[in-house]
């Protein structure tokens, strides 16, 4: 029988109070793991990314020394910007049942944090784990849009008939009609997109952005491209950030996305409309570093974007109210 609770996790996120009820999920901040996605034929189960939601709150001291030391990232310690009610909402996981029972309870819980205001974010998990998420967003009530950071595309509409594995949540994303529209960034080299793929990306009107064109040309046609007055989810695979600064990756791809680049734009967007959640996904921890360097950075993306929504300038702290 699935279960009804999420899994309390090795250690809290950030030392943040651990509540493993979706009935009692109330919170300003929350964060979530979710370990499991919809399987492909031969893949293992569970993947390696399934130990990535702990392996990122294992280095929590590493990625911030303590709430009252200063982050340069966002000018000010994190205990000046963040909400009163900050939770660690455990990890989903898959431990029997249906594929279909599981992605409902997660699609149903965060269905409840989005009603009650929170902002959300996610740690896979591989990225198939984004699709439940995806669900999920009708419940923030009105169009959101999507930035997406990736090496590949993800638009396969399924892989052997599996339609809600890692391949496929931009996708997915696609056919939902409270997403209004995405923002893709990071693409290069080769991954499951064929020609038919990138067509049907960019027909539905996706923003594609290459690394190389980042790299040639920074990050600002990249911000132009999203709408200011609406709320944002963002994406993020971690093999869209360049091996050498996320190397724990199933996929590698040289020439990506820079944390430099990166964490600027996470601000950028943060304080200028509300991301209402972000996930990191794809994770592999047994190909980080002895120093755990791709977990760390996934925590500093994650403090870049939370830092800056809760900051005097962020589009959270304005004219919101706590989370009851």
């Amino acid at each position: 029988m699935l279960a009804r609770e999420t899994a309390a996790p090795v250690r809290p996120f950030l030392d943040w109070s651990v509540v493993t009820d979706p009935a009692q999920w109330s919170a300003d901040v929350a964060l979530v793991g979710i370990q499991h996605s919809e399987p492909y034929a031969g893949d293992p189960r569970p993947n390696d990314q399934a130990r990535a939601p702990d392996a990122v709150r294992l280095v929590s001291r590493t990625f911030c020394y303590g709430p009252d030391q200063w982050d340069f990232d966002y000018g000010s310690p994190l205990s000046s910007v963040r909400p009163a009610r900050c939770i660690d909402c455990g990890n989903f996981a898959w431990v029997g049942g249906s594929y279909d029972a599981y992605a409902e309870f997660i699609t149903t819980s965060l269905r409840q944090l989005w009603r009650r205001g929170s902002q959300v974010f996610v740690i896979g998990g591989d990225h198939g784990v984004t699709i439940p998420v995806l669900d999920a967003l009708e419940a923030i009530g009105q169009p959101v849009y999507i930035l997406h950071v990736d090496a590949h595309l993800d638009w396969r509409a399924d892989v052997g008939g599996v339609t809600r594995g890692y391949s496929s949540p931009l996708r997915w994303a696609s056919t939902r009609r409270w997403i209004s529209g995405m923002t893709q960034i990071g693409m290069r080299s080769t991954g499951s997109a064929r020609r038919g793929e990138v067509e049907d990306a960019r027909r539905y009107g996706s923003r594609i952005f290459t690394a190389g064109e980042i790299h040639a040309q920074g990050m600002d046609a990249v911000l132009a491209s999203i709408p200011p007055a609406v709320p944002v989810y963002v994406t993020i695979d971690a093999d869209g950030l360049d091996p050498t600064e996320m190397p724990g990756v199933m996929a590698p791809a040289p020439g990506g996305v820079r944390f430099d680049q990166l964490a600027p734009l996470l601000r950028a967007v943060a304080m200028r409309q509300r991301i209402v959640g972000l996930d990191i996904v794809e994770i592999a921890p047994q190909f980080d570093q002895a120093n755990a360097i791709t977990a760390v950075t996934a925590g500093r993306l994650i403090l870049n974007a939370l830092g800056a929504s809760w900051g005097a300038n962020g589009a959270y702290r304005v004219g919101r109210a706590p989370a009851g």
